[in-house]
């Protein structure tokens, strides 16, 4: 893997004049390097579980919103809801899912870079910032140290979204894409090949591998124009909005691939974890209020159960690879603003993203609105439709909220600029 090939894709002239003029990463002196290290701990380590080396899958899902995800809105109280994963609902109740997570960008490329490195995006993403080509902690690096064999798996064109590109940066081994399925039959004339093909393709290539590894999917088919199969047409509940009948069909093709997968020798020494990129068109009133903007599903699924239960509590893309890195034991330091989903103590629950021009903290009963160096505002966390800013009537709790807020946003940016995002301190 060449480092130098992400030249290709993430510096094209269309990003270049995009982004012109626009760079908003800039550094801020809000709180002490102390109450960063206290209130953050950008630095993690965990030493809750025996190292151990299970393969690694991660489904990273076109668009998969929570929304659509029926096991996920049990107790949302959404009048006529209807979901359409019937799979993912079935696996749901063998794994350990999170109902109230989000995604900490909103385009595809972020899902990326906050899932597998851990690193969001606020007003401008930073896979298009001038800051990406640098050396990057992530689960790719953390599992190849541990030996792991790592491949990144998209059905569209090489090299489109970028996601080569940061792939080449992060250092995978291995990229396959609609080049290396080569069967152009499968294509689906729009965006890449179609879900159920490629899906079987990536249990064929698993099969041939050396475990321990790990391997992320990046699906295609739930992408406008939101078509699927001719063989398949009328299967799939039509919904209620433009994508929900291509959901349907990606999550027939994640059931075609647990079914193939599970005839495998690899198969019960895996971890698998399906999460969203973002989430996409709303039919839910529910799901237009500001604080429930790009909400996803995040699960992880392993076949002896020993993640099981539905946990409400804060949880976003970023804190998948401390957990992940957690659940194998992996006992060395590492950079990560998110937090281990199965034991963290030492940081409470939290989420952060960007939206309506600020940034958005949410942690214990309040949702914090901040503008990159103070709060602008303090919401009940179950006024997602920003009804009531409670910032006259201030508390402790609220305090600290925006305390976490300066912390994290000091601590991004310096780390992203300085390129200092490993665990150097």
């Amino acid at each position: 893997t060449n480092v130098s090939q992400s030249d290709i894709v993430l510096n094209t002239p269309f990003a270049i004049i995009r982004t012109w003029n626009t760079n908003t990463f800039k550094k801020v002196n809000l709180v002490s390097k102390a109450q960063v290290d206290s209130l953050l701990m950008p630095i993690k380590q965990y030493k809750n579980n025996p190292p151990s080396k299970p393969n690694v899958v991660i489904f990273i899902l076109e668009s998969f919103a929570r929304e659509y995800n029926g096991a996920f809105n049990k107790g949302a109280k959404i009048k006529g809801y209807q979901g359409y994963t019937p799979f993912v609902d079935s696996l749901a109740q063998h794994s350990l899912i999170f109902t109230n997570a989000y995604a900490n960008g909103w385009k595809s490329i972020h899902g990326m870079s906050s899932v597998i490195a851990g690193i969001p995006s606020f007003q401008n993403a930073f896979t298009s910032s001038p800051y990406p080509k640098q050396k990057i902690e992530s689960l790719v690096s953390t599992l190849e140290s541990q030996g792991y064999d790592t491949s990144f798996f998209h059905g569209a064109p090489n090299g489109s979204m970028g996601f080569l590109g940061f792939g080449n940066i992060l250092g995978y081994d291995h990229y396959y894409g609609k080049t290396e399925f080569n069967n152009d039959a499968e294509f689906d004339g729009v965006w890449g090949i179609w879900d159920e093909p490629f899906f079987q393709f990536f249990n064929n290539k698993l099969t041939q591998k050396k475990q321990p590894f790990m391997a992320t999917l990046f699906s295609v088919s739930s992408h406008e124009p939101y078509k699927v199969p001719e063989k398949y047409e009328g299967k799939f509940p039509k919904g209620k909005v433009n994508i929900n009948e291509s959901i349907g069909y990606t999550d027939y093709s994640l059931k075609q691939f647990f079914a193939s997968a599970k005839k495998q020798s690899w198969y019960k020494n895996t971890i698998f974890v399906l999460v969203a990129d973002h989430g996409n068109t709303i039919a839910y009133d529910e799901y237009k209020k500001e604080f429930n903007k790009n909400t996803v599903p995040i699960l992880f699924f392993s076949p002896d159960e020993k993640y099981v239960g539905v946990n409400n509590d804060w949880a976003q893309q970023i804190d998948i690879y401390p957990t992940l890195l957690d659940m194998i034991g992996y006992q060395k330091p590492f950079r990560s603003w998110g937090r281990s989903l199965i034991n963290e103590r030492q940081v409470a629950p939290f989420v952060i993203k960007y939206g309506s021009n600020m940034y958005q903290f949410m942690s214990g009963d309040y949702i914090c609105t901040f503008d990159g160096k103070k709060a602008i505002g303090f919401y009940d966390k179950n006024d997602k439709a920003m009804e009531y800013n409670l910032i006259s009537n201030r508390n402790a709790a609220m305090d600290l909220l925006e305390l976490k807020c300066k912390a994290f946003v000091q601590d991004y940016m310096e780390r992203v600029i300085d390129k200092r995002l490993t665990t150097v301190k």
